[in-house]
C-alpha cells in the first residue's frame, strides 16, 4: 500500500466494529470447517449464557435482548441438533431450565480452542505485548463506559 493507511483516520467504533466483525467471520469459517455448520453467532451466545447450571428460556431471552418466542425458536433449534435440552425446573412449576448436553459442552471446548488458536495468530502479528496492550484499553474502556455494571454481549449484529 502507498501513502498514508486510510484505517488511521478511521473512526474508533468502526475500527472496533470491523475487526470484530473479522474476528467473528474467521471463527465461523473455522467452525464450519470442523463440523459446526448447523450454528451461528446467536448460539454461541446461548452457550455462554448456559454454562454452569443453565437457565430458563425467560433468561435467555432477557440476557440477550429478545423476545421469549426468539429465545424459544433458539433453544428448539439448539434442541433438534442435540445441543442442549430442557429439564424441570428445580423449583418446580411450569418452567424448564435448558442446560447444555455433552455436545453442547464439546462443542464449548472446540469453540474455545479455536477462538484460542485466532488470538494466537493475532498475537504473533503484532508487535510485543501488542495484543495485550490491547486488551488492557478495551478493558478501561469498557469500564470507563459500563463502570461495574458490564453489560453482557448481545446479538446487536
Amino acid at each position: 500500500m502507498t501513502g498514508p493507511d486510510p484505517l488511521e483516520r478511521t473512526p474508533l467504533t468502526f475500527l472496533l466494529g470491523m475487526a470484530f466483525q473479522l474476528v467473528l467471520t474467521e471463527f465461523v469459517a473455522e467452525l464450519d470447517a470442523i463440523g459446526y455448520h448447523d450454528l451461528r453467532p446467536i448460539h454461541g451466545l446461548v452457550f455462554q449464557l448456559l454454562q454452569g447450571s443453565g437457565a430458563t428460556s425467560t433468561e435467555l431471552a432477557r440476557q440477550l435482548g429478545v423476545t421469549k418466542q426468539a429465545a424459544g425458536q433458539i433453544v428448539d433449534h439448539l434442541e433438534r441438533a442435540g445441543y442442549v435440552e430442557r429439564r424441570p425446573y428445580p423449583l418446580g412449576g411450569r418452567r424448564k431450565l435448558v442446560v447444555l448436553t455433552d455436545k453442547g459442552r464439546e462443542h464449548m471446548r472446540t469453540a474455545g480452542r479455536v477462538l484460542s488458536e485466532i488470538e494466537s495468530r493475532l498475537a504473533a502479528g503484532s508487535e510485543d505485548e501488542g495484543l495485550g496492550v490491547l486488551r488492557e484499553e478495551l478493558a478501561r474502556m469498557i469500564r470507563s463506559l459500563a463502570g461495574d455494571d458490564v453489560p453482557p454481549l448481545r446479538p446487536f449484529w
